[in-house]
């Protein structure tokens, strides 16, 4: 594979909804440009881009794949993503690494949730068009599918291709730009009449074309009012500046598995579609996080953005690179910022699903895999240590759904820690976190799915069986009342003996705890008043009615006595501890819940369905604001009733709702919960 200058490269992702035919469309494009000289099938698992084991297993994608081809003296890297909600990390990453996007839509589905999102994460940011695919299959109407893309994303929606059916078969098309029609061949296609049935469709559609690319030009729009015609010339760069700007969206029709439409798609990207040069300028920060601009250039300073990483066990890391700025060579080092090391280039090369060609030089606008980076994740920058820059990493949508990841094997947990973090070098957007109180090493991702796909590589690439169990709540425990006890211990054994006698005045607090003392004549002795302070901040951990820590309490140590020669260090602890189980059991314990502050974002449509479960699960609405099309409600919930909120909300909105929330505060817990609750635990712990 030969390289390319920046000027004759096109980076595209592939986006949109799960079982659209993304990976069959990539197949496609392979096989016309003759990449494959057959095309394989997600069924049979013999795809280019869906080559990962697990990938074949499951019959979707899972990794964003870049897969090169080279049409009419064009480098077209395409970059296929997944179209499963809990792989959306995945589509950030690519959309990092491209300047244009097709977002694929099922003929027969028409407009899906998926449709949506894809069109949102690239609308502001980058050109993008629709491609009608699967227009072979039974009962498909084309304008049906247009009518609902221009009523959901607006006029700027235009078909740039109008299909000639023959009963369920896609037979070629009409372009509305040249006003010409093609039949599909097997050689490509030929010129055939404008079928009568499309020609006042196809001038209603061009005229459209005409007044958005009269926009689009002062000159243009002077002329168009004289009622002048464009010529071919000028249509052709009005029509790329009205996609280049995001005001013209353009509509394509094909059929992936028969190869139909294909290459007028591959024309349409050559042709329309902006090259890295075409870019705007990239910004970041240098070392004195001051803005740095960098323009791609190739006789720039040296920048690129590590967007994808992948591990393997045996192969080692792959990072995924774009080059921005400057060019990369092999043998030459760089500068990560971020882990503020230098990073020497061993092997370099275009990858095409997992076949690799090497390359010693990688240009401005390139997509490039760099084998075994000793620091570089992703997000990181690499630069010229001379000009250092350092570009916003991927932003990821916050964790929707947590679970306790816990080993099938004892002994395995420094397996799970070491697998799972190479796993988050591959994938980000999944955490992982030690929650301190409950004592589990909690997984959060954006679904069911993702979690279990990790898991799935815990096992096949670390040899780490786990099981994922429910989230525990992290209760806790305070007093409402006051008490005032003794806390004695006195152990004799025949030699010396153990004392130690304190009263202690326990009440509520506004801090976590407060221990202070009250104490006259030398009652208990200033040496042992540290041991009675940590004997209760121990005991502070574990609570009466549940186990939970206790916060909130307030410890005044006023009285006691003590023995000349039995009374140490140990036995003043042990008497703050029998002081503070009978103490805290007095002043009228009670169960504490985190209740979280929830911001849901959905459609109108299904705001009574959020709202009344909203109410179902104990949840207070603070209020509703507008968020274009969609509403954010408000609310404050008991963490306990959000632990599979995630797959409910889901459910409840066909995937378009979405929520985020964070710790507010702590609450009592209704008394017929807490009596639930304080028995399982009684119950657990026997």
């Amino acid at each position: 594979m030969k390289g390319y200058t920046s000027d004759r490269i096109r980076n595209v992702a592939l986006i949109g909804h799960g079982g659209c035919g993304k990976t069959t469309l990539l197949e496609a494009l392979l096989f016309d440009t003759g990449v494959i000289s057959r095309m394989g099938r997600v069924e049979d698992k013999n795809t280019v881009s869906d080559y990962d084991k697990m990938e074949m297993e499951k019959g979707y994608s899972i990794n964003a794949t870049v897969v090169s081809a080279e049409y009419n003296d064009t480098m077209i890297n395409f970059v296929d993503t997944p179209g499963y909600f809990d792989f959306v990390g995945e589509m950030k990453c690519a959309l990092r690494a491209v300047e244009s996007a097709i977002v694929v839509v099922d003929a027969s589905a028409g407009i899906q949730v998926g449709t949506t999102k894809a069109w949102k994460a690239v609308h502001s940011d980058m050109p993008a068009f629709f491609l009608i695919n699967k227009m072979d299959k039974e009962n498909v109407d084309f304008d049906t599918v247009l009518n609902q893309l221009r009523d959901r994303f607006g006029k700027i929606v235009t078909p740039f291709m109008l299909p000639i059916m023959e009963g369920e078969e896609l037979k070629g098309y009409v372009n509305v730009v040249n006003e010409k029609a093609y039949k599909f061949t097997e050689k490509g296609s030929e010129e055939i009449p404008v079928p009568a049935d499309k020609k006042d469709q196809m001038e209603e559609y061009r005229q459209m074309l005409i007044e958005s690319i009269a926009e689009s030009d002062e000159e243009l729009l002077e002329k168009f009012f004289e009622g002048e015609t464009f010529t071919d010339a000028e249509i052709h760069k009005g029509l790329r500046a009205g996609i280049n700007a995001g005001t013209l969206a353009p509509v394509m029709v094909c059929s992936a598995a028969k190869v139909i439409g294909v290459k007028a798609l591959l024309e349409m990207i050559c042709d329309y579609f902006p090259t890295p040069l075409e870019h705007k300028e990239y910004s970041g920060l240098n070392e004195k996080d001051e803005t740095e601009i960098r323009a791609v250039e190739s006789s720039e300073k040296a920048s690129a953005f590590v967007f994808k990483t992948l591990v393997d066990p045996f192969v080692g890391k792959i990072s995924m690179i774009k080059v921005i700025s400057g060019s990369l060579k092999v043998g030459s080092e760089y500068y990560n910022m971020h882990a503020e090391k230098s990073e020497k280039i061993g092997k370099m090369f275009f990858m095409r699903g997992k076949s690799q060609f090497d390359t010693p030089e990688a240009q401005a606008g390139d997509i490039v895999a760099i084998a075994k980076l000793q620091y570089a994740k992703t997000g990181d920058t690499l630069c010229d240590k001379a000009a250092p820059i350092r570009y916003p990493e991927v932003f990821f949508p916050e964790p929707s759904l947590f679970m306790a990841v816990e080993p099938k094997n004892k002994g395995d947990e420094d397996k799970i820690g070491s697998g799972l973090n190479k796993l988050m070098e591959e994938d980000p957007s999944f955490t992982v976190t030690r929650n301190s109180e409950t004592h589990q090493t909690l997984l959060g991702g954006q679904g069911e799915i993702q979690l279990g796909i990790i898991t799935t590589k815990l096992k096949e690439k670390f040899g780490v069986d786990v099981i994922l169990a429910p989230q525990k709540i992290p209760y806790r425990e305070t007093i409402k009342g006051n008490s005032d006890v003794q806390g004695k211990h006195k152990k004799q054994t025949g030699g010396a003996g153990q004392y130690g006698d304190v009263w202690i005045r326990f009440s509520p607090s506004e801090e976590e705890f407060e221990f202070a003392e009250d104490l006259f004549g030398g009652s208990v002795p200033k040496n042992y008043i540290p041991a009675v302070e940590k004997g209760l901040r121990e005991c502070m951990e574990k609570g009466p009615l549940a186990g939970c820590k206790v916060v909130g309490v307030k410890a005044v140590l006023y009285d006691g006595s003590y023995h000349d020669v039995d009374s140490n260090e140990m036995a003043f602890k042990i008497a703050a501890s029998l002081a503070f189980k009978k103490g805290i059991a007095e002043a009228k314990p009670i169960l504490l819940e985190p209740v979280m502050h929830v911001e849901v974002l959905i459609p109108d449509e299904y705001m009574g369905d959020v709202m009344g479960d909203m109410n179902k699960r104990r949840g207070r609405i603070l209020g509703m604001e507008p968020q274009g099309d969609e509403q954010k409600l408000i609310a404050e919930v008991p963490m306990a009733e959000l632990l599979t909120y995630a797959v409910q909300l889901r459910s409840m909105t066909q995937a378009r709702g979405s929520f985020r929330m964070q710790f507010n505060r702590y609450e009592e817990v209704p008394a017929h919960l807490a009596e639930k609750i304080i028995a399982e635990a009684k119950k657990d712990a026997e």
